[in-house]
Protein backbone atom coordinates (compact mmCIF):
# COMPACT_ATOMS: atom_id res chain seq x y z
CA UNK A 1 0.00 0.00 0.00
CA UNK A 2 1.15 3.57 -0.60
CA UNK A 3 3.04 4.93 2.41
CA UNK A 4 1.23 8.02 3.67
CA UNK A 5 4.13 8.90 6.04
CA UNK A 6 1.56 9.80 8.71
CA UNK A 7 1.27 7.76 11.90
CA UNK A 8 -2.30 6.48 12.26
CA UNK A 9 -4.14 7.78 15.36
CA UNK A 10 -3.40 5.40 18.23
CA UNK A 11 -2.32 5.44 21.85
CA UNK A 12 1.26 4.95 20.73
CA UNK A 13 1.03 8.10 18.60
CA UNK A 14 -0.21 10.08 21.61
CA UNK A 15 2.53 8.68 23.86
CA UNK A 16 5.10 9.68 21.26
CA UNK A 17 4.13 13.38 21.55
CA UNK A 18 6.93 14.79 23.72
CA UNK A 19 5.00 18.01 24.34
CA UNK A 20 2.27 16.09 26.17
CA UNK A 21 4.54 14.18 28.53
CA UNK A 22 2.24 11.17 28.73
CA UNK A 23 3.59 7.99 30.31
CA UNK A 24 2.37 4.39 30.11
CA UNK A 25 1.82 3.00 33.61
CA UNK A 26 1.00 -0.62 32.80
CA UNK A 27 3.96 -2.35 31.19
CA UNK A 28 3.26 -2.87 27.47
CA UNK A 29 4.67 -6.41 27.66
CA UNK A 30 1.87 -7.30 30.10
CA UNK A 31 -0.82 -6.01 27.75
CA UNK A 32 -2.50 -7.93 24.88
CA UNK A 33 -0.45 -7.76 21.69
CA UNK A 34 -1.27 -4.70 19.61
CA UNK A 35 -3.44 -3.02 22.25
CA UNK A 36 -1.28 0.14 22.20
CA UNK A 37 -1.47 0.33 18.40
CA UNK A 38 -5.23 -0.04 17.95
CA UNK A 39 -6.87 2.85 16.07
CA UNK A 40 -8.29 5.63 18.24
CA UNK A 41 -11.47 7.34 17.03
CA UNK A 42 -11.55 10.16 19.65
CA UNK A 43 -10.32 11.36 23.04
CA UNK A 44 -12.95 12.11 25.70
CA UNK A 45 -12.87 13.03 29.40
CA UNK A 46 -15.30 12.10 32.18
CA UNK A 47 -15.27 11.64 35.93
CA UNK A 48 -18.56 9.76 36.07
CA UNK A 49 -18.59 6.43 37.86
CA UNK A 50 -20.22 4.95 34.75
CA UNK A 51 -19.60 7.10 31.65
CA UNK A 52 -20.30 4.25 29.19
CA UNK A 53 -23.81 5.46 28.17
CA UNK A 54 -22.12 8.56 26.75
CA UNK A 55 -19.17 6.85 25.06
CA UNK A 56 -18.70 5.24 21.69
CA UNK A 57 -16.36 2.42 20.72
CA UNK A 58 -12.72 3.17 20.00
CA UNK A 59 -12.23 6.09 22.42
CA UNK A 60 -9.43 7.02 24.79
CA UNK A 61 -10.98 8.11 28.08
CA UNK A 62 -9.39 10.68 30.41
CA UNK A 63 -10.32 11.05 34.10
CA UNK A 64 -9.07 12.84 37.22
CA UNK A 65 -10.42 10.11 39.53
CA UNK A 66 -13.00 12.10 41.54
CA UNK A 67 -15.34 9.10 41.24
CA UNK A 68 -12.89 6.94 43.19
CA UNK A 69 -13.19 8.74 46.56
CA UNK A 70 -14.15 5.63 48.52
CA UNK A 71 -13.53 2.98 45.85
CA UNK A 72 -12.75 -0.62 46.74
CA UNK A 73 -10.77 -3.08 44.55
CA UNK A 74 -14.13 -4.46 43.37
CA UNK A 75 -15.23 -0.94 42.34
CA UNK A 76 -12.07 -0.49 40.27
CA UNK A 77 -12.55 -3.87 38.62
CA UNK A 78 -16.20 -3.07 37.77
CA UNK A 79 -15.26 0.35 36.39
CA UNK A 80 -12.54 -1.01 34.11
CA UNK A 81 -14.76 -3.91 33.08
CA UNK A 82 -17.49 -1.48 31.96
CA UNK A 83 -14.99 0.53 29.90
CA UNK A 84 -13.57 -2.60 28.32
CA UNK A 85 -17.02 -3.91 27.40
CA UNK A 86 -17.89 -0.56 25.79
CA UNK A 87 -14.81 -0.74 23.58
CA UNK A 88 -12.68 1.93 25.24
CA UNK A 89 -9.14 1.67 23.88
CA UNK A 90 -7.19 3.13 26.87
CA UNK A 91 -7.58 5.05 30.11
CA UNK A 92 -5.63 8.24 30.93
CA UNK A 93 -5.39 9.41 34.55
CA UNK A 94 -4.73 13.09 35.32
CA UNK A 95 -2.49 13.15 38.40
CA UNK A 96 -2.11 15.88 41.02
CA UNK A 97 -5.52 17.35 40.14
CA UNK A 98 -7.74 15.63 42.69
CA UNK A 99 -5.29 13.16 44.20
CA UNK A 100 -1.62 12.33 44.18
CA UNK A 101 -0.55 9.59 41.76
CA UNK A 102 -2.72 6.84 40.35
CA UNK A 103 -4.70 4.59 42.70
CA UNK A 104 -3.03 1.20 43.08
CA UNK A 105 -6.42 -0.47 42.79
CA UNK A 106 -7.00 1.13 39.38
CA UNK A 107 -3.54 0.08 38.18
CA UNK A 108 -4.17 -3.50 39.30
CA UNK A 109 -7.61 -3.58 37.67
CA UNK A 110 -6.24 -2.28 34.36
CA UNK A 111 -3.37 -4.78 34.46
CA UNK A 112 -5.76 -7.67 35.14
CA UNK A 113 -8.13 -6.60 32.34
CA UNK A 114 -5.41 -5.81 29.80
CA UNK A 115 -6.49 -2.16 29.61
CA UNK A 116 -3.67 0.30 28.73
CA UNK A 117 -3.34 2.91 31.51
CA UNK A 118 -1.26 6.06 31.13
CA UNK A 119 -0.54 9.12 33.26
CA UNK A 120 -1.45 12.66 32.18
CA UNK A 121 0.80 15.01 34.19
CA UNK A 122 -0.61 18.05 35.94
CA UNK A 123 0.99 20.47 33.49
CA UNK A 124 -0.84 18.83 30.52
CA UNK A 125 -4.51 19.87 30.24
CA UNK A 126 -6.97 17.29 29.00
CA UNK A 127 -7.93 19.62 26.16
CA UNK A 128 -4.35 19.41 24.85
CA UNK A 129 -4.54 15.59 24.74
CA UNK A 130 -7.95 15.77 23.04
CA UNK A 131 -6.64 18.30 20.51
CA UNK A 132 -3.61 16.08 19.77
CA UNK A 133 -5.93 13.15 19.16
CA UNK A 134 -8.16 15.21 16.87
CA UNK A 135 -5.14 16.45 14.92
CA UNK A 136 -3.88 12.89 14.45
CA UNK A 137 -7.31 11.72 13.30
CA UNK A 138 -7.61 14.62 10.85
CA UNK A 139 -4.08 14.06 9.54
CA UNK A 140 -4.80 10.37 9.04
CA UNK A 141 -8.06 11.11 7.22
CA UNK A 142 -6.29 13.62 4.96
CA UNK A 143 -3.48 11.13 4.28
CA UNK A 144 -5.98 8.39 3.45
CA UNK A 145 -7.89 10.67 1.07
CA UNK A 146 -4.62 11.70 -0.56
CA UNK A 147 -3.64 8.05 -0.88
CA UNK A 148 -7.03 7.21 -2.37
CA UNK A 149 -6.70 9.92 -5.02
CA UNK A 150 -3.14 8.85 -5.81
CA UNK A 151 -4.18 5.20 -6.00
CA UNK A 152 -7.11 5.96 -8.30
CA UNK A 153 -4.78 8.00 -10.50
CA UNK A 154 -2.32 5.10 -10.59
CA UNK A 155 -4.93 2.52 -11.61
CA UNK A 156 -6.34 4.94 -14.19
CA UNK A 157 -2.90 5.33 -15.78
CA UNK A 158 -2.47 1.55 -15.70
CA UNK A 159 -5.73 1.20 -17.61
CA UNK A 160 -4.20 3.18 -20.51
CA UNK A 161 -1.51 0.56 -21.11
CA UNK A 162 -1.88 -1.96 -23.96
CA UNK A 163 -2.71 -4.69 -21.42
CA UNK A 164 -5.00 -2.28 -19.59
CA UNK A 165 -7.12 -4.69 -17.57
CA UNK A 166 -4.21 -6.83 -16.38
CA UNK A 167 -2.15 -3.73 -15.56
CA UNK A 168 -5.05 -2.23 -13.60
CA UNK A 169 -5.44 -5.35 -11.47
CA UNK A 170 -1.70 -5.54 -10.87
CA UNK A 171 -1.71 -1.90 -9.72
CA UNK A 172 -4.71 -2.53 -7.44
CA UNK A 173 -2.85 -5.46 -5.86
CA UNK A 174 0.19 -3.24 -5.30
CA UNK A 175 -1.82 -0.38 -3.83
CA UNK A 176 -3.76 -2.59 -1.42
CA UNK A 177 -0.81 -4.93 -0.81
CA UNK A 178 -3.05 -7.98 -1.20
CA UNK A 179 -4.05 -10.77 -3.56
CA UNK A 180 -6.40 -9.78 -6.41
CA UNK A 181 -8.04 -12.27 -8.76
CA UNK A 182 -10.16 -11.81 -11.89
CA UNK A 183 -12.53 -14.65 -12.78
CA UNK A 184 -14.12 -15.10 -16.20
CA UNK A 185 -17.80 -15.70 -16.91
CA UNK A 186 -17.28 -19.45 -16.47
CA UNK A 187 -15.85 -19.00 -12.96
CA UNK A 188 -12.23 -19.79 -13.89
CA UNK A 189 -9.29 -17.67 -12.72
CA UNK A 190 -8.32 -15.44 -15.61
CA UNK A 191 -5.68 -13.25 -13.94
CA UNK A 192 -4.25 -13.07 -10.42
CA UNK A 193 -1.71 -10.86 -8.66
CA UNK A 194 0.55 -11.89 -7.06
CA UNK A 195 0.53 -15.19 -8.93
CA UNK A 196 -0.02 -18.23 -6.68
CA UNK A 197 -0.15 -16.02 -3.58
CA UNK A 198 -3.41 -17.64 -2.49
CA UNK A 199 -3.18 -21.23 -1.21
CA UNK A 200 -4.73 -23.84 -3.55
CA UNK A 201 -7.41 -24.79 -1.01
CA UNK A 202 -8.33 -21.13 -0.49
CA UNK A 203 -8.43 -20.53 -4.24
CA UNK A 204 -10.73 -23.53 -4.66
CA UNK A 205 -13.09 -22.12 -2.03
CA UNK A 206 -13.13 -18.70 -3.72
CA UNK A 207 -13.69 -20.31 -7.13
CA UNK A 208 -16.64 -22.31 -5.80
CA UNK A 209 -18.27 -19.18 -4.36
CA UNK A 210 -17.65 -17.21 -7.58
CA UNK A 211 -19.19 -20.01 -9.65
CA UNK A 212 -22.27 -20.01 -7.43
CA UNK A 213 -22.66 -16.24 -7.76
CA UNK A 214 -22.27 -16.33 -11.54
CA UNK A 215 -24.78 -19.17 -11.92
CA UNK A 216 -27.39 -16.97 -10.20
CA UNK A 217 -26.97 -14.52 -13.07
CA UNK A 218 -27.61 -11.40 -10.97
CA UNK A 219 -25.21 -8.69 -9.85
CA UNK A 220 -24.04 -9.47 -6.34
CA UNK A 221 -21.31 -9.02 -3.75
CA UNK A 222 -20.16 -11.52 -1.16
CA UNK A 223 -17.49 -11.98 1.50
CA UNK A 224 -15.71 -15.16 2.52
CA UNK A 225 -13.38 -15.63 5.47
CA UNK A 226 -10.60 -18.06 4.65
CA UNK A 227 -7.75 -18.80 7.07
CA UNK A 228 -8.50 -15.60 8.97
CA UNK A 229 -8.50 -13.38 5.88
CA UNK A 230 -11.60 -11.78 4.40
CA UNK A 231 -12.04 -12.24 0.64
CA UNK A 232 -14.42 -9.75 -0.98
CA UNK A 233 -16.17 -10.83 -4.18
CA UNK A 234 -17.95 -8.60 -6.70
CA UNK A 235 -19.58 -9.71 -9.96
CA UNK A 236 -18.83 -7.76 -13.13
CA UNK A 237 -21.31 -6.92 -15.86
CA UNK A 238 -25.05 -6.52 -16.16
CA UNK A 239 -27.61 -8.77 -14.51
CA UNK A 240 -28.37 -11.65 -16.84
CA UNK A 241 -25.12 -10.98 -18.72
CA UNK A 242 -22.37 -11.26 -16.12
CA UNK A 243 -18.85 -11.07 -17.49
CA UNK A 244 -16.98 -12.44 -14.48
CA UNK A 245 -16.06 -11.50 -10.92
CA UNK A 246 -13.34 -9.68 -8.99
CA UNK A 247 -11.92 -11.14 -5.76
CA UNK A 248 -9.78 -9.24 -3.23
CA UNK A 249 -8.18 -10.91 -0.21
CA UNK A 250 -7.83 -8.05 2.29
CA UNK A 251 -9.11 -7.39 5.79
CA UNK A 252 -10.95 -4.28 6.90
CA UNK A 253 -10.96 -2.14 3.76
CA UNK A 254 -11.80 1.41 4.83
CA UNK A 255 -13.87 3.90 2.86
CA UNK A 256 -10.89 5.16 0.87
CA UNK A 257 -9.71 1.67 -0.05
CA UNK A 258 -13.26 0.68 -1.07
CA UNK A 259 -13.47 3.74 -3.31
CA UNK A 260 -10.35 2.56 -5.16
CA UNK A 261 -11.86 -0.92 -5.50
CA UNK A 262 -15.12 0.58 -6.79
CA UNK A 263 -13.19 2.48 -9.46
CA UNK A 264 -11.40 -0.69 -10.55
CA UNK A 265 -14.67 -2.66 -10.63
CA UNK A 266 -16.21 0.00 -12.87
CA UNK A 267 -13.19 0.03 -15.20
CA UNK A 268 -13.03 -3.77 -15.35
CA UNK A 269 -16.73 -4.01 -16.16
CA UNK A 270 -16.34 -1.36 -18.88
CA UNK A 271 -13.35 -3.14 -20.44
CA UNK A 272 -15.19 -6.48 -20.41
CA UNK A 273 -18.27 -4.89 -21.99
CA UNK A 274 -16.10 -3.34 -24.71
CA UNK A 275 -14.52 -6.72 -25.32
CA UNK A 276 -18.00 -8.21 -25.66
CA UNK A 277 -18.53 -6.53 -29.05
CA UNK A 278 -15.23 -7.89 -30.29
CA UNK A 279 -16.14 -11.32 -28.94
CA UNK A 280 -19.41 -11.29 -30.90
CA UNK A 281 -17.54 -10.43 -34.10
CA UNK A 282 -15.03 -13.22 -33.50
CA UNK A 283 -17.90 -15.59 -32.72
CA UNK A 284 -19.55 -14.75 -36.05
CA UNK A 285 -16.27 -15.41 -37.85
CA UNK A 286 -15.89 -18.75 -36.07
CA UNK A 287 -19.44 -19.71 -37.06
CA UNK A 288 -18.54 -18.99 -40.70
CA UNK A 289 -15.53 -21.29 -40.46
CA UNK A 290 -17.75 -24.05 -39.09
CA UNK A 291 -20.09 -23.64 -42.07
CA UNK A 292 -17.06 -23.81 -44.37
CA UNK A 293 -15.89 -27.05 -42.76
CA UNK A 294 -19.35 -28.53 -43.26
CA UNK A 295 -18.69 -28.46 -47.03
CA UNK A 296 -16.06 -31.17 -46.37
CA UNK A 297 -13.41 -28.96 -47.99
CA UNK A 298 -11.18 -27.56 -45.22
CA UNK A 299 -8.95 -25.43 -47.48
CA UNK A 300 -10.68 -22.11 -46.81
CA UNK A 301 -11.08 -22.74 -43.09
CA UNK A 302 -7.41 -23.70 -42.78
CA UNK A 303 -6.24 -20.45 -44.38
CA UNK A 304 -8.68 -18.24 -42.48
CA UNK A 305 -8.00 -19.87 -39.12
CA UNK A 306 -4.20 -19.99 -39.31
CA UNK A 307 -3.49 -16.30 -38.66
CA UNK A 308 -6.23 -15.55 -36.13
CA UNK A 309 -6.70 -18.78 -34.19
CA UNK A 310 -3.74 -20.91 -35.21
CA UNK A 311 -3.83 -24.09 -37.30
CA UNK A 312 -6.82 -26.39 -37.14
CA UNK A 313 -6.36 -29.50 -34.96
CA UNK A 314 -4.44 -32.23 -36.74
CA UNK A 315 -6.53 -35.10 -38.13
CA UNK A 316 -7.80 -37.55 -37.19
CA UNK A 317 -10.13 -35.40 -35.13
CA UNK A 318 -13.33 -35.89 -33.21
CA UNK A 319 -16.18 -33.47 -33.81
CA UNK A 320 -18.37 -32.67 -30.82
CA UNK A 321 -21.66 -30.80 -30.44
CA UNK A 322 -23.10 -29.13 -27.34
CA UNK A 323 -26.81 -28.48 -26.75
CA UNK A 324 -28.31 -25.39 -28.35
CA UNK A 325 -28.94 -23.86 -24.92
CA UNK A 326 -25.23 -24.11 -24.10
CA UNK A 327 -24.40 -22.22 -27.30
CA UNK A 328 -26.27 -19.24 -25.87
CA UNK A 329 -24.05 -19.27 -22.78
CA UNK A 330 -21.47 -16.53 -22.68
CA UNK A 331 -19.67 -18.48 -19.95
CA UNK A 332 -19.09 -21.49 -22.22
CA UNK A 333 -17.99 -19.30 -25.13
CA UNK A 334 -15.49 -17.44 -22.95
CA UNK A 335 -14.17 -20.66 -21.45
CA UNK A 336 -13.72 -22.23 -24.90
CA UNK A 337 -12.00 -19.07 -26.16
CA UNK A 338 -9.58 -19.18 -23.24
CA UNK A 339 -8.84 -22.88 -23.76
CA UNK A 340 -8.41 -22.35 -27.51
CA UNK A 341 -5.83 -19.63 -26.87
CA UNK A 342 -4.01 -21.84 -24.37
CA UNK A 343 -4.10 -24.85 -26.71
CA UNK A 344 -3.45 -23.05 -29.96
CA UNK A 345 -3.75 -25.58 -32.76
CA UNK A 346 -5.28 -28.24 -30.46
CA UNK A 347 -8.82 -26.91 -30.09
CA UNK A 348 -11.18 -25.23 -32.53
CA UNK A 349 -14.78 -24.29 -31.89
CA UNK A 350 -17.56 -22.26 -33.41
CA UNK A 351 -21.29 -21.79 -33.19
CA UNK A 352 -23.27 -24.24 -35.31
CA UNK A 353 -26.97 -24.39 -36.16
CA UNK A 354 -27.90 -26.09 -32.88
CA UNK A 355 -24.96 -25.80 -30.50
CA UNK A 356 -21.25 -25.17 -30.26
CA UNK A 357 -19.20 -27.34 -32.61
CA UNK A 358 -15.93 -28.36 -30.94
CA UNK A 359 -13.04 -29.98 -32.82
CA UNK A 360 -10.10 -31.63 -31.02
CA UNK A 361 -7.52 -34.22 -32.02
CA UNK A 362 -8.73 -37.76 -31.35
CA UNK A 363 -6.02 -38.11 -28.70
CA UNK A 364 -7.34 -35.05 -26.80
CA UNK A 365 -10.90 -36.32 -26.36
CA UNK A 366 -10.55 -35.81 -22.59
CA UNK A 367 -11.17 -32.10 -23.12
CA UNK A 368 -14.78 -32.94 -24.03
CA UNK A 369 -15.23 -34.63 -20.64
CA UNK A 370 -13.98 -31.43 -19.00
CA UNK A 371 -16.57 -29.38 -20.91
CA UNK A 372 -19.41 -31.75 -20.01
CA UNK A 373 -18.43 -31.87 -16.32
CA UNK A 374 -17.78 -28.17 -15.88
CA UNK A 375 -20.99 -26.97 -17.53
CA UNK A 376 -23.15 -30.01 -16.69
CA UNK A 377 -24.25 -30.57 -20.28
CA UNK A 378 -24.47 -33.39 -22.80
CA UNK A 379 -21.73 -33.34 -25.44
CA UNK A 380 -22.20 -35.53 -28.52
CA UNK A 381 -18.96 -36.91 -29.96
CA UNK A 382 -18.20 -38.41 -33.39
CA UNK A 383 -15.83 -41.22 -34.22
CA UNK A 384 -12.31 -40.12 -35.29
CA UNK A 385 -12.37 -38.75 -38.81
CA UNK A 386 -10.68 -36.49 -41.33
CA UNK A 387 -11.89 -33.06 -42.42
CA UNK A 388 -13.13 -34.46 -45.75
CA UNK A 389 -15.92 -36.17 -43.77
CA UNK A 390 -16.61 -33.28 -41.38
CA UNK A 391 -20.34 -33.01 -42.19
CA UNK A 392 -20.87 -36.72 -41.52
CA UNK A 393 -18.93 -36.46 -38.26
CA UNK A 394 -21.11 -33.54 -37.17
CA UNK A 395 -24.22 -35.60 -37.94
CA UNK A 396 -22.79 -38.41 -35.82
CA UNK A 397 -22.18 -36.00 -32.93
CA UNK A 398 -25.76 -34.72 -33.20
CA UNK A 399 -27.17 -38.27 -33.18
CA UNK A 400 -25.04 -39.22 -30.16
CA UNK A 401 -26.03 -36.06 -28.30
CA UNK A 402 -29.74 -36.84 -28.67
CA UNK A 403 -29.24 -40.32 -27.21
CA UNK A 404 -28.00 -39.13 -23.79
CA UNK A 405 -30.28 -37.47 -21.25
CA UNK A 406 -27.82 -36.89 -18.39
CA UNK A 407 -24.71 -34.64 -18.49
CA UNK A 408 -21.67 -36.33 -19.98
CA UNK A 409 -20.02 -37.21 -23.29
CA UNK A 410 -22.11 -39.36 -25.65
CA UNK A 411 -19.93 -41.27 -28.14
CA UNK A 412 -21.41 -42.12 -31.52
CA UNK A 413 -19.43 -45.37 -31.38
CA UNK A 414 -21.56 -46.45 -28.40
CA UNK A 415 -24.74 -45.48 -30.23
CA UNK A 416 -23.67 -47.46 -33.28
CA UNK A 417 -22.87 -50.53 -31.18
CA UNK A 418 -26.34 -50.33 -29.63
CA UNK A 419 -27.83 -50.88 -33.11
CA UNK A 420 -30.29 -49.07 -35.32
CA UNK A 421 -33.20 -49.63 -32.97
CA UNK A 422 -31.38 -47.71 -30.22
CA UNK A 423 -31.38 -44.67 -32.46
CA UNK A 424 -35.13 -45.06 -33.00
CA UNK A 425 -35.92 -45.46 -29.33
CA UNK A 426 -37.75 -42.17 -28.86
CA UNK A 427 -40.99 -41.78 -26.95
CA UNK A 428 -42.83 -41.26 -30.24
CA UNK A 429 -41.44 -44.51 -31.69
CA UNK A 430 -42.36 -46.44 -28.55
CA UNK A 431 -45.89 -45.02 -28.65
CA UNK A 432 -46.34 -46.16 -32.26
CA UNK A 433 -44.96 -49.61 -31.37
CA UNK A 434 -47.41 -49.94 -28.49
CA UNK A 435 -50.25 -48.99 -30.86
CA UNK A 436 -49.26 -51.70 -33.34
CA UNK A 437 -49.35 -54.37 -30.64
CA UNK A 438 -52.48 -53.17 -28.85
CA UNK A 439 -54.88 -55.55 -30.74
CA UNK A 440 -52.83 -58.59 -29.69
CA UNK A 441 -52.59 -57.43 -26.07
CA UNK A 442 -56.32 -56.76 -25.91
CA UNK A 443 -57.17 -60.18 -27.42
CA UNK A 444 -54.86 -61.98 -24.96
CA UNK A 445 -56.37 -60.14 -21.99
CA UNK A 446 -59.94 -60.83 -23.13
CA UNK A 447 -59.51 -64.45 -24.25
CA UNK A 448 -56.68 -65.59 -22.02
CA UNK A 449 -54.67 -66.48 -25.13
CA UNK A 450 -50.93 -66.10 -25.76
CA UNK A 451 -50.84 -64.60 -29.24
CA UNK A 452 -48.31 -61.86 -28.39
CA UNK A 453 -45.91 -64.30 -26.78
CA UNK A 454 -46.26 -66.74 -29.70
CA UNK A 455 -45.69 -64.10 -32.37
CA UNK A 456 -42.61 -62.82 -30.50
CA UNK A 457 -41.12 -66.31 -30.20
CA UNK A 458 -42.01 -67.14 -33.83
CA UNK A 459 -40.23 -64.04 -35.21
CA UNK A 460 -37.26 -64.58 -32.89
CA UNK A 461 -36.86 -68.17 -34.23
CA UNK A 462 -36.83 -67.02 -37.87
CA UNK A 463 -40.55 -67.88 -38.31
CA UNK A 464 -39.90 -71.61 -37.78
CA UNK A 465 -43.00 -73.38 -36.42
CA UNK A 466 -40.91 -76.32 -35.19
CA UNK A 467 -38.35 -74.18 -33.33
CA UNK A 468 -41.07 -71.98 -31.86
CA UNK A 469 -43.01 -75.03 -30.65
CA UNK A 470 -39.92 -76.38 -28.90
CA UNK A 471 -39.20 -72.99 -27.31
CA UNK A 472 -42.76 -72.61 -25.99
CA UNK A 473 -43.33 -76.30 -25.20
CA UNK A 474 -46.40 -76.61 -27.44
CA UNK A 475 -47.26 -78.49 -30.64
CA UNK A 476 -46.21 -76.97 -33.98
CA UNK A 477 -49.84 -77.06 -35.17
CA UNK A 478 -50.77 -74.93 -32.19
CA UNK A 479 -48.10 -72.43 -33.25
CA UNK A 480 -49.49 -72.40 -36.79
CA UNK A 481 -53.03 -71.84 -35.51
CA UNK A 482 -51.99 -69.02 -33.21
CA UNK A 483 -50.04 -67.23 -35.97
CA UNK A 484 -53.06 -67.43 -38.26
CA UNK A 485 -55.25 -66.01 -35.51
CA UNK A 486 -52.74 -63.25 -34.83
CA UNK A 487 -52.83 -62.26 -38.52
CA UNK A 488 -56.60 -61.89 -38.29
CA UNK A 489 -56.38 -59.83 -35.09
CA UNK A 490 -53.65 -57.57 -36.50
CA UNK A 491 -55.24 -57.35 -39.90
CA UNK A 492 -51.97 -58.03 -41.69
CA UNK A 493 -50.34 -60.92 -43.56
CA UNK A 494 -47.24 -62.03 -41.66
CA UNK A 495 -45.94 -64.01 -44.59
CA UNK A 496 -44.35 -60.88 -46.09
CA UNK A 497 -40.94 -59.62 -44.94
CA UNK A 498 -42.18 -56.05 -44.48
CA UNK A 499 -45.00 -57.11 -42.12
CA UNK A 500 -42.70 -59.38 -40.14
CA UNK A 501 -39.98 -56.66 -39.86
CA UNK A 502 -42.45 -54.03 -38.68
CA UNK A 503 -44.00 -56.35 -36.10
CA UNK A 504 -40.58 -57.47 -34.81
CA UNK A 505 -39.45 -53.83 -34.54
CA UNK A 506 -42.60 -52.94 -32.62
CA UNK A 507 -41.94 -55.82 -30.21
CA UNK A 508 -38.35 -54.64 -29.59
CA UNK A 509 -39.27 -50.96 -29.12
CA UNK A 510 -42.11 -51.90 -26.77
CA UNK A 511 -39.80 -53.85 -24.44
Amino acid sequence: MVDTAVAPPSLRALLARADLGLGLIVDEAALPTGSVDRPVRWVHSSDLADPTPFLSEGLVLLTTGTQFADATPADYEAYVGRLLARGVRALGFGTEVVRDGIPAGLTAACLAAGMPLFEVPYRTPFIAVARAGAEAIAADAYARRSWSLAAQRAVSLAALRPDGLAATLAELSRQLDCWVGLFDAAGAVRTEYPVDALAPAALDAVTAEVTTMLHRGTRAASTLRIDGTAVSLQTLGRGGHLRGALAIAADDLDHEARSVVTAVVAMAALVLEQQDGLSRAIGTFRAGLVQSLCTDDPALARRASRDLFGPLPTAPVVVALTPATAARSGALAEWLEMRASERRGELFFGRGDDGFVVVVPAAARGLLDEIADRFEIVVGCSTPTGYEAFSSALAQARTARERLSTPGVADFADTARAGLLAALGSEAARSVAAGVLTPLRAHDEAQGSALLETVDAWLTHDCSHEATAQALGIHRHTVRARIAQAERVLGRDLSSFAARAETWTALRLAE
